[in-house]
């Protein structure tokens, strides 16, 4: 019977062989735990699959995630989620699965913590106990530490694929039409800012990577995340920067808000700010508002008009300013808002496609184009797709500016 103990007496076993005085290869370290597990085997038999997979556990505990590893490796797998060093779930296909494996004890899940976050020069402990980090992968990682986590260490692990998903592949699954993808490649080329919106796992991010392939590859693009994952490999002429926490006398801290500033000096044609959700996104509408256009970012919202109050919240909490003030800067730096939504079985899809053309009686006004229309269910599976309103698109001057017209007569 294979436990956990006994995965880490044979652990101990393989770190007691290595000469720790010199470089040790991925080879000598593969040969090290293969000698180890035949040696055990010869009392305790197992089976030629058994086996490899000791092995490879034994060496991804010192070279990469140890029982993380054959997840991270696993292409169904969306989403790792350590409750603590006994419980882990994995995101497969939408659906949440309690998985029979667990780290030897907590001090091993510490210690892999430990590892992750000081890859990317970052801090976790019990005076900073929540972080956000990366993997070499891009895969982004959040960890928080006792005494915030309750059950112990806990780490979640949001994966991405080797390869971003296209639009045509975004179009192919139903995420949306290719109606609608013909009009977002039109807006796009024509400069107009973006904003998308959507709950916790709605494919925010994975979107705005489709969208940035519409982007032509002869213009300079800046991207500002908090943990970097947007995955633009069609740009040549990129910059991507990262935000940095404070060190441990509480120095060094560089923002969101820092990096929007920087990036102003760098010109850029378009500006990409991964996620507003604080003071930010004051910062965020300026960029937008001096000439940036084609620029994009994306929030947490319910819906598109619920973003336009999120982010009334986030800038008041930046600037004591007059709500009237703000409504016409939001109205004014972003032209087109987009929602995301995850349904009931599971799918994640554009809902709302909503131009915002300008304020009336002191509200943003939403100029709806696309929406989701439900047509039922068939196995389980949500039927519909986007649908134009009827509403033209009122403000074309990027779109004269650019020299295009609308496809599908959109335009007003």
């Amino acid at each position: 019977m294979l436990t956990d103990e006994t995965v880490l007496e044979l652990r101990n076993k393989v770190r007691s062989r290595i000469d720790f005085s010199g470089e040790l290869s991925d080879d000598s370290l593969l040969r090290i735990a293969e000698e180890i597990v035949f040696e055990w085997c010869e009392c305790n038999p197992l089976t030629a699959t058994d086996k490899v997979k000791l092995v490879r556990r034994l060496f991804h505990s010192f070279r990469g995630l140890d029982i993380l590893q054959p997840l991270m490796e696993d292409a169904s797998i969306s989403e790792i989620m350590i409750n603590h060093h006994a419980e882990i779930f994995v995101e497969r296909k939408g659906r949440m699965t309690l998985l029979p494996v667990s780290f030897e004890n907590r001090e091993r899940l510490e210690d892999l913590i430990q590892t992750v976050v000081a890859s990317v020069n970052r801090v976790v402990n019990e005076s900073s106990p929540i972080v956000d980090a990366r993997l070499k992968d891009g895969s982004r990682v959040h960890v928080v530490l006792p005494p915030v986590a309750l059950k112990g260490p806990c780490m979640t692990i949001r994966k991405f694929p080797e390869q971003p998903l296209t639009m045509e592949q975004l179009v192919s699954i139903g995420s949306l039409t290719a109606d609608a993808a013909a009009f977002l490649k039109d807006i796009i080329g024509a400069q107009y800012n973006i904003f998308i919106s959507g709950g916790t796992g709605t494919g925010k991010t994975t979107f705005l990577n489709a969208l940035s392939q519409f982007i032509p590859n002869d213009e300079r693009i800046v991207t500002i995340e908090d943990s970097a994952e947007l995955q633009i490999r069609t740009m040549p002429n990129l910059v991507s920067m990262e935000t940095r926490n404070a060190n441990t006398e509480g120095k060094g801290e560089i923002t969101i808000r820092d990096l929007i500033r920087a990036s102003l000096r760098m010109r850029p044609n378009r500006i990409i700010v991964g996620e507003v959700r604080g003071g930010e996104a004051l910062d965020m509408l300026q960029a937008l508002n001096t000439g940036h256009a084609g620029s994009m970012s994306t929030g947490h919202s319910n819906g598109a008009k619920d973003m336009m109050a999120r982010l009334e919240t986030m800038v008041l909490s930046a600037a004591d300013l007059p709500v009237q003030v703000i409504r016409q800067q939001i109205a004014s730096a972003i032209d087109i808002v987009i929602h995301l939504s995850r349904f009931r079985d599971r799918s994640r899809k554009v809902t709302e496609i909503c131009e915002i053309t300008g304020v009336e009686a002191g509200e943003v006004q939403l100029n709806p184009l696309f929406l989701f229309e439900e047509q039922g269910e068939s196995d389980g599976q949500v039927l519909g797709g986007l649908k134009r309103t009827g509403n033209r698109l009122a403000r074309t001057d990027k779109l004269a500016l650019a020299g295009k017209s609308m496809s599908g007569g959109m335009a007003g």
